[in-house]
């Protein structure tokens, strides 16, 4: 399981965190020291006022690292019960919340004690805000400066990575993980990072070697199969992928995210009704939030990848149930959008759009920060533009469009700027400017299977078949875990590239 994986245990389409793990030191600090790189070995101090409350971080960061979170949860409690102005237990604890609500008020603890921890810690804390806030001209900002003030620390350059793998600057996200293995040969979160950094980029062997090297580094714990498992997914290679996948649970029955993979597999090879039950298994099973809305939200990809969206939207409304009991708000509102996107697939627009009012209100009259406030105004602009697309609306898809790109522009966000080029592209397809959308589409992420489609329908409608079947055939393999996106184009992709071959 990658550690962006992980986030969708928290949250769907909302959050968009770089998760932190933290540097320890050979000292405790004290609230209000002066800790310097030096004094630690070159890695960022860790300030509490007391000892055991550190062992207690340190044990439950060892967990969160081995993506362990539910099992780290108790150890970063207890750090905080003995030290409760302990900054770096509160980030620890917000990344390893099961829930979005639990995520920012732990989070937004950390903020308030940003300024009695060391500079390291605080650049972190920082960090995670400003990413939780979609604002990454500050997170990148506040990580270089993590870097630059402490280049000998693994973590810090492992949390760069991590940025440049959100935004798909793979090469740097390269550059980075690479530069911790070699400050901390066994320092196992960066393979793992590394080899899902290398399968975005196609480069199986390699990735295979990073999840190789992780297993090597700690054969007892569940992750590392789980992780070779979903290269293997990726590879279309199911019934190795289940393979490894049953080798983490062997070693971990609890570890919940396998029977999601386990679930992929199936739905891959056309058997739906045993990816539901795998789905089911893992409700039964989940010992949180988190884990049962995940276990929720395969049900409904499964279901819309059988086209059978209102069974899809049942799935999501227990969803929305489990998160509406503890009023998480974003959880909430993330499910809206979820629900908004399947009727939209379903091409029940209007539908669609009372969902996607819904979740901007909810946000809107939320205690969440003005920036998430902002970001999902952003967003609704680019939701009414993919609606009158498809509602054959151009005049008001036009008018979305421009709103959404002149602020995503502004935003900076490379991740929001690709979708001004997916709105492009769409109504440039929908138009029949059929060359407009080649030169479109390819700017937008890629990681988004639904483009790949695009490109396919673009040069289909162009004539070129050479080029057809092939970016069909990207989509039709994507073979990701249980996603959206994936499941509305999946069986059409395989179709289309059917024909062609």
């Amino acid at each position: 399981m990658s550690v962006s994986k992980r986030a969708r245990f928290v949250s769907i389409a909302v959050l968009a965190l770089s998760t932190a793990i933290w540097s320890a030191c050979n000292q405790t600090g004290t609230a209000g020291s002066s800790n310097t790189a030096a004094s630690n070995g070159g890695k960022i101090p860790i300030t509490t006022k007391s000892e055991e409350a550190r062992s207690e971080f340190l044990a439950g960061r060892d967990l969160s690292e081995k993506l362990l979170g539910q099992e780290s949860l108790q150890h970063f409690d207890k750090a905080l019960a003995l030290d409760p102005d302990f900054a770096s237990a509160e980030l620890a604890r917000a990344n390893s919340s099961p829930t979005a609500k639990e995520f920012f008020a732990h989070l937004n603890k950390a903020v308030s004690l940003a300024d009695r921890a060391s500079e390291g810690e605080k650049l972190l804390i920082l960090a995670n805000q400003a990413g939780a806030n979609g604002d990454v001209t500050k997170q990148r900002g506040y990580l270089d400066k993590l870097v630059a003030a402490f280049p000998n620390d693994e973590r810090a350059h492992f949390n760069l990575g991590g940025y440049y793998f959100g935004q798909q600057e793979l090469d740097q996200a390269v550059a980075e993980y690479r530069k911790a293995t070699e400050l901390a040969p066994t320092y196992s979160p960066a393979y793992n990072i590394l080899g899902y950094t290398y399968r975005q980029q196609g480069d199986y062997t390699n990735a295979e070697q990073a999840f190789k090297k992780y297993i090597e580094l700690i054969p007892g714990d569940p992750n590392p199969y789980d992780s070779y498992a979903e290269l293997l997914l990726k590879m279309g290679r199911f019934d190795d992928s289940i393979e490894q996948y049953h080798k983490a649970l062997s070693i971990d029955a609890h570890f919940v995210p396998s029977h999601f993979g386990i679930a992929a597999d199936l739905m891959y090879q056309g058997k739906a009704a045993a990816a539901e039950a795998e789905l089911q298994k893992m409700a039964d099973q989940a010992r949180n939030d988190g884990e049962l809305r995940t276990a929720f939200f395969g049900m409904a990809v499964v279901a819309s990848d059988g086209g059978k969206f209102d069974k899809a939207l049942q799935a999501m409304d227990k969803e929305y149930a489990v998160a509406e009991k503890k009023n998480d708000v974003a959880a909430m509102a993330a499910d809206l959008q979820a629900k908004g996107n399947i009727l939209a697939a379903a091409l029940k627009y209007d539908a669609a759009q009372q969902m996607f009012e819904r979740s901007l209100q909810m946000i809107q009259g939320s205690s969440l920060s003005q920036e998430i406030k902002d970001n999902a105004a952003r967003q609704h602009h680019f939701n009414l533009a993919a609606l009158a697309i498809g509602k054959k609306d151009f005049s008001a898809a036009k008018t979305h469009s421009e709103e959404f790109r002149q602020s995503a522009d502004a935003s900076g966000n490379s991740a929001q700027v690709k979708l001004t080029h997916e709105l492009a592209g769409m109504l440039a397809l929908a138009q029949k400017d059929y060359d407009h959308a080649i030169a479109e589409l390819p700017q937008a992420n890629q990681q988004n299977p639904r483009n790949l489609y695009r490109l396919c329908e673009a040069y289909q409608a162009k004539g070129d078949s050479t080029k057809a079947h092939e970016y069909c055939a990207q989509a039709a393999a994507f073979n990701a875990l249980p996603q959206l996106n994936y499941a509305f184009i999946r069986s059409k992709a395989q179709k289309m590239a059917g024909k062609k071959a």
